[in-house]
């Protein structure tokens, strides 16, 4: 069987990638000359695909990459191409709490994109995943690199909302099961093995780098400033305005309401030692090749 992944050179595209033989793979990015919402080359690019994996994505603006034009515009695009190319299903990553008339920008491109897989008339299955870590991620390579930057960290809000992580291993479990049509014509949720704060997260990966770090409570607007600061002024920023609102309000539930997953795909496995290992960044923290320096 022959698939496309959209977002391809992403975290969760480069792991799905590869789980299938090179060959029967097709990716999709900027990086291999084709725009997300780019129908012609979307649709000789899905010619001969059986299935779409739509993991494209983005968790903040920068230029002329706006959630209208990744979320919104990209999936109208990739429909429109999996129609015409004769694609049978697709498959798309969405986040847990992706829902309308909320406030943010980021969840309500997320559920329009949603809208337009379920009402496409292909068959699909819309995956809405929390918090997804693994080699690559932004939740515990950050994490790492913070506090070895500085032995500081600051939650989100004075009460703290739990979170529910997933290795990456096993959200490529239930995308590959989706992708082999073991959920037809679905909204899911997906969440992780293990309930817990981000406090605890912090702790768990300090640890391993050999690190003491301070947990401040903090208000949410505090984090918000911080996070508008972080997107100005670093290439991928410590803390997103949408990663602020998803940690202010918790990762553990979807919102609205909606079905989990059937036990033999549900994923299990706890934030452990193991899992932290194989998602660490080489050693080191930040510094100013993180930065978005003016170029003279």
């Amino acid at each position: 069987m022959k698939i496309a992944i959209a977002g391809g050179a992403g975290f969760v595209g480069r792991h799905l990638a590869e789980r299938f033989d090179a060959a029967d793979v097709v990716a999709v990015s900027r990086r291999t000359g084709v725009d997300i919402d780019d129908v012609e080359a979307l649709t000789r690019t899905f010619e001969g695909c059986e299935v779409v994996a739509h993991c494209a994505g983005i968790n903040r603006e920068i230029g002329e990459q706006t959630y209208q034009k990744v979320h919104i515009d990209g999936t109208r695009a990739v429909v429109e191409a999996a129609q015409r190319a004769g694609v049978k299903r697709i498959v798309m990553l969405s986040f847990l709490r992706a829902r309308p008339d909320c406030g943010s920008p980021y969840h309500e491109s997320k559920w329009a994109a949603e809208e337009l897989v379920r009402n496409s008339g292909l068959d699909y299955t819309i995956l809405k995943a929390g918090m997804i870590y693994g080699h690559g991620d932004h939740l515990v390579g950050h994490v790492s690199r913070s506090v070895q930057t500085i032995p500081l960290f600051a939650t989100v809000g004075f009460h703290e909302k739990s979170i529910r992580p997933i290795p990456v291993s096993e959200m490529v479990d239930v995308l590959v099961a989706s992708i082999d049509g073991k959920l037809p014509r679905s909204t899911v949720a997906v969440t992780g093995g293990e309930e817990l704060m981000l406090s605890e997260v912090v702790h768990r990966v300090a640890k391993l780098v050999g690190r003491r770090v301070a947990v401040m409570p903090s208000p949410v607007w505090f984090i918000r400033i911080v996070a508008q600061v972080a997107e100005w002024t670093m290439k991928v920023p410590l803390i997103a305005k949408a990663q602020a609102r998803m940690l202010a309000e918790g990762v553990s539930e979807a919102a609205p309401p909606t079905p989990g997953l059937p036990d033999e795909l549900r994923p299990t496995l706890p934030f452990s030692v193991e899992q932290i290992e194989a998602a660490l960044p080489p050693r080191g923290g930040f510094g100013l090749r993180d930065l978005r320096l003016p170029r003279w």
